[in-house]
């Protein structure tokens, strides 16, 4: 029998959850996803570091305050890693907005229009390039906007059924459920050790909003993410993508066992019915959602400062160059 990995392939599509370039080459998933935690980790390699000098010496000559140079090189280190990326799969890639502008939407359109630009420049094929926002309701309102544009959107942070019917209705490309947070919290706040796969709430999270979509003829995709273990994984074969670190990758490619497909847009049922959401339903709903609000306030914080660990490790470079 085939591997759960080759399993999984038949069903789902299989995303690298790294920036890491020689894994990627290794696994070589269809669509790769990126985000400052990973960069942050990705840059200290030696794979990074002509990536690195590039940015750095493209912020110089834009020129501007010494804040705007590190955000400037920020964002084109995250493209130059994006176009190496995209050198070695097919699919897309997944770029992110600085997490500091999640609660702006006009700053938002703006970060996420110079990334664009960026990969412009770069000469790469930028329908192959899925701008990253968090799942705030400014952070929806960008992504309703770039994709009106033509720049599909690839909404984070997601971790309430409210988040992915406002995201739904908002015409995002793809949203990205966030199931072993979920867990993570259900875990501390409970003091249980651990859930079966089948009651793992990030799962169950996650079958809702696919049932949802695929039953209310929804297109945006949907990418479950952030996966403590393959038992996670293997509840969910079945969905439109799913981005998995190359630990589990691994995991997987080593398990021979049978791998049955759990869900289905053909079959998929639910009693969600579609409504509009406007600011006021989706603050309330979101509100009342304590594990959603802690998860997403908390994802924020951690991507803002990693972002900024990376900015200080640009800035460190920048001065030993000159």
């Amino acid at each position: 029998m085939n591997s759960k990995l080759d399993q999984l392939k038949t069903m789902t599509t299989v995303v690298a959850d790294t920036g890491d370039l020689d894994a990627i080459a290794q696994w070589r998933p269809q669509d790769a996803t990126t985000n400052p935690s990973l960069l942050l980790k990705a840059a200290a390699s030696d794979a990074y570091r002509p990536m690195l000098d590039k940015a750095v010496a493209f912020a110089s000559q834009r020129g501007g305050s010494t804040a705007e140079q590190l955000t400037i090189a920020t964002d084109m280190l995250a493209v130059l890693a994006g176009k190496e990326i995209l050198n070695l799969i097919p699919g897309v890639v997944s770029t992110e907005v600085d997490a500091r502008l999640s609660f702006d939407t006009g700053a938002t359109l703006e970060r996420a229009r110079r990334l664009i630009d960026y990969y412009d420049r770069q000469g790469v094929d930028t329908s192959r390039v899925l701008i990253k926002i968090a799942s705030t309701w400014e952070g929806i309102r960008a992504a309703e906007q770039l994709e009106k544009e033509g720049i599909h959107c690839n909404l984070t942070l997601l971790f309430s059924f409210i988040q992915a019917a406002a995201c739904a209705e908002a015409g995002a490309y793809l949203i990205s459920p966030f199931v072993g947070r979920i867990l993570d919290w259900h875990l501390a706040s409970t003091g249980r050790d651990s859930y079966p796969a089948a009651e793992d709430p990030g799962v169950q999270s996650v079958t809702r909003i696919y049932n949802y979509y695929k039953a209310n003829g929804f297109n945006t995709v949907v990418m479950g993410a952030s996966f403590r273990n393959t038992g996670e994984i293997e509840m969910l074969a079945g969905c439109d993508r799913l981005t998995i670190s190359p630990a589990l990758l691994q995991e997987l490619k080593d398990d021979q066992g049978e791998l049955p497909q759990r869900l289905n847009a053909g079959s998929a049922s639910t009693a969600d019915k579609p409504h509009h959401v406007d600011e006021k339903r989706f603050r309330w709903e979101f509100n009342e959602d304590a594990m959603a609000t802690e998860k997403l306030a908390d994802g924020i914080r951690r991507f803002a400062a990693d972002q900024i660990e990376l900015e200080n490790r640009v800035r460190q470079l920048a001065t030993e160059a000159a």
